[in-house]
């Protein structure tokens, strides 16, 4: 059992909460029983170690069959004073509390940690995922492996056809905790992909691996391209490209929201830069009645699940 909460492997994980020793190491944190459950299940590929308390393998008992299913197959269980599995597999570590809290600067991690490799795609996956419900996919093999179009056919199987896909592109969006929302909304709404600029936040950011609450490991997600490069992209796809602006003059019961489309969501303080919204098809507002504006992961919500009504979801 790992009990020194000084000791380097503690000090280790603890350092992925910075962004540059994410992107360094090519390594990031989950947290808590449903965030580790869904990476497990949905990204088990991209699952390294996993760090558990007693009290937590014993409450949940599902999460240890799934790590020891993805560990070096010679049947091996959680052992007390060394991982599980020692190569080509996931590695189970009990710990002390101690130790959990030393790894993470969340007050209660809920008695389990995974640490894991990174799960985006590259943005022409994303988009092939898109022609992949767009042409009527609605299954694929059920894998951890799962990765690009596997992995939104594989959300989606047993549903009715998605033939009007849509995406979510997020620009310029600096609170981890409305990027993970909005994120978690896609997943709930049925968006084919999310589409992360350049200039957003990490989405390994701890605080946004959390609020996802497991939908990270749901959906394809694309980071890094300039947004330009990702409206281009989504309009060769054959995507309408929306912009979601208080200032739209387009209300949004009045938009064609039945044909394959992309929100184009902005900075939670300003929005939409003016050279964005020129880049968009549309300029859409959500009409509201008192409030002088709703905030990024509200008015995405809202975005949402209108696009999710109108396309059969």
């Amino acid at each position: 059992m790992l009990s020194n909460p000084r000791s380097e492997r503690v000090r280790s994980v603890r350092s992925l909460g910075r962004r540059a020793v994410r992107q360094r190491v090519g390594r990031f944190v989950v947290e808590g029983p449903q965030g580790v459950r869904e990476l497990l299940q949905h990204a088990g590929h991209a699952a390294q170690d996993l760090y558990l308390t007693p009290a937590a393998a014993e409450r949940h008992t599902d999460i240890v069959a799934l790590a020891e299913g993805l560990g070096d197959g010679r049947g091996s269980t959680v052992d007390q004073t060394r991982p599980v599995s020692q190569s080509g597999g996931l590695r189970i570590w009990q710990c002390t509390d101690e130790v959990l809290a030393a790894m993470t600067d969340t007050p209660h991690p809920q008695g389990m940690i995974a640490v894991a490799e990174p799960v985006d795609v590259p943005l022409e996956e994303a988009l092939a995922a898109v022609a992949a419900l767009a042409a009527g996919a609605t299954e694929s093999p059920r894998t951890s492996l799962a990765t690009g179009a596997d992995r939104v056919t594989s959300a989606t199987a047993g549903a009715a056809p998605l033939s009007h896909p849509f995406v979510v592109v997020l620009t310029n969006v600096r609170d981890p905790g409305n990027a993970g929302t909005v994120l978690r909304a896609a997943d709930a709404f049925g968006a084919a992909a999310v589409l992360v600029s350049d200039a957003s936040v990490d989405i390994y950011n701890p605080k946004v691996v959390r609020s996802t609450v497991g939908s990270l490991f749901h959906l394809p997600v694309s980071v890094g391209t300039p947004v330009p490069e990702l409206l281009a992209a989504c309009r060769d796809a054959g995507l309408r490209v929306l912009a979601a602006d208080g200032a739209g003059e387009t209300s949004l019961p009045d938009v064609d929201l039945s044909v394959p489309h992309a929100w184009v969501m902005g900075n939670e303080a300003w929005g939409l830069e003016p050279e964005v919204r020129a880049l968009c098809d549309d300029v859409v507002s959500i009409p509201i009645v008192r409030a002088e504006s709703l905030n990024l992961a509200m008015a995405a919500t809202v975005c949402l699940h209108a696009s999710a009504t109108a396309t059969g979801r």
